[in-house]
């Protein structure tokens, strides 16, 4: 027996339904070399954009890689880096003061290298 395209779609719709409601299972978090190389290819992928000269697409890319990993100066470096091509100068210094505070913390915990 076939479904009616109604009937279908009140299925999927109740489907979507639990989702959004929390009924659904939730994703596991991330675990912390997941997210680090989550960012890692935002950061790649903004790289990219930056370079053929697509600096609204690698802000959004460098923007998504610091949600990620908000402790990444690399991720803010790229923001200001973007920000600045765009014109948008005050959201680049404050970008580039985070990267700055954010290498500078990683060093005074004991990180050796900073990307």
């Amino acid at each position: 027996m076939r479904a009616s395209p109604s009937r279908a779609l009140a299925s999927f719709l109740l489907l979507a339904l639990l989702a959004s409601s929390g009924c659904a299972r939730r994703a596991r978090v991330p675990d912390s070399a997941a997210r680090q190389s989550r960012s890692q290819a935002l950061i790649d992928a903004g790289n990219s954009c930056y370079r053929a000269g697509d600096h609204a697409t690698a802000a959004k890319r460098y923007a998504a890689a610091a949600v990620v990993m908000p402790d990444d100066p690399a991720a803010f470096f790229g923001l200001g880096m973007a920000l600045a091509k765009l014109g948008r100068d005050e959201e680049a210094r404050q970008a580039y003061a985070r990267a700055r505070e954010l290498a500078q913390q990683a060093r005074g915990a004991g990180g050796d290298t900073v990307r």
